[in-house]
């Protein structure tokens, strides 16, 4: 078995610092929201066979997650999904009300109150990319540049895929969204990763904490951070207190791929045998792999094909 990777494993969006494993709000149910509960639910056990083959850390933990609750009106339909969260997550995961937070992490908090679940998780992106590559290579996978490509193909093309297929097609597949993050140096280890004001604040397991991330459709240059990325560390400042004397360690920045169902985008290339496509995993493709890896080897390897609708090559063409 091969993989060919031109600029080399990580080298795009998914060699990023971020990793929030986050799971969408638990009402208006859907098979996105289904696929992705699933995909959460096997994060631990799909990450855990990888480290134990590669001997490398993912920094996978389902740490969970707290978010301030900003005023009555939010605080009435977080009380609503803890509902709905108890029948959709069944005993799997909470979502719960909470006026307690972890000291020295607790997050602003306009009401006084939190929402805490359970099913939250997160990685460290590149960290996880270097695991996955050396339990791949230890077992006999041979990662190149530059190689002929061998049917069956899967193609794993990120930004450049969606544009090439866009031009085949002539009309938009999908396109690339520039996400800038930045990465902090402050020991909060275990703890829940935060989100509020639309942002992802990440502890991860080697002292730093994650702070991302932008979604810019119009952009100049993808690998680039700019006063938007400045702006977006005083935010994180300002509603973690804990952070305002962080040290900024990293600024990064790369275009994520989004399909233009903003799902993922799986399946069989049509008109080309053998070669499929796993693409437009758009912020939440580490919290979907799990889940997509098995259907796409069930589909490549098995012929079964478990792909949800909406997620479908064909929904974007």
């Amino acid at each position: 078995m091969q993989i060919v990777d031109p600029n080399g494993p990580a080298s795009g969006s998914s060699g990023g610092i971020v990793g929030a494993l986050a799971p969408h709000v638990p009402e208006n149910w859907n098979a996105k929201k289904a696929f992705q509960l699933e995909s959460l639910l096997m994060a631990g056990a799909f990450w855990a066979e990888v480290e134990a083959e590669s001997g490398v850390r993912s920094g996978y933990a389902r740490s969970g997650r707290i978010q301030p609750i900003t005023d009555a009106q939010s605080l009435q339909l977080a009380q609503q999904r803890t509902q709905t969260a108890k029948e959709l997550w069944a005993e799997k995961a909470t979502w719960q009300i909470t006026e307690q937070a972890p000291a020295k992490w607790a997050p602003v908090s306009a009401t006084g109150c939190y929402i805490h679940d359970t099913l939250s998780g997160v990685i460290h992106p590149r960290k996880a990319c270097a695991s996955l590559v050396a339990a791949l290579q230890s077992r006999g996978v041979i990662i190149e540049a530059e190689a002929p490509i061998k049917a069956p193909t899967l193609l794993a093309t990120g930004v450049a895929g969606l544009k090439e297929m866009s031009e085949q097609h002539n009309r938009s597949v999908g396109s690339g969204v520039k996400g800038q993050a930045a990465l902090l140096r402050y020991d909060a280890q275990g703890l829940p990763q935060i989100f509020g004001n639309g942002l992802h604040i990440v502890p991860h397991a080697d002292g730093t904490v994650a702070v991302g991330s932008t979604s810019e459709r119009l952009f100049d240059v993808p690998d680039q951070t700019d006063e938007k990325l400045d702006a977006l560390v005083s935010d994180a400042r300002t509603l973690v207190p804990a952070l305002i004397d962080a040290p900024l360690i990293e600024r990064w920045a790369a275009a994520r791929p989004r399909a233009r169902s903003r799902a993922p985008m799986l399946g069989a290339l049509p008109h080309k045998p053998n070669h499929y496509v796993a693409n437009g995993g758009f912020k939440i493709g580490f919290g979907m792999a799990p889940k997509i890896a098995e259907v796409m080897v069930d589909l490549i390897l098995e012929g079964r094909d478990n792909i949800p609708a909406g997620f479908r090559v064909e929904d974007n063409l």
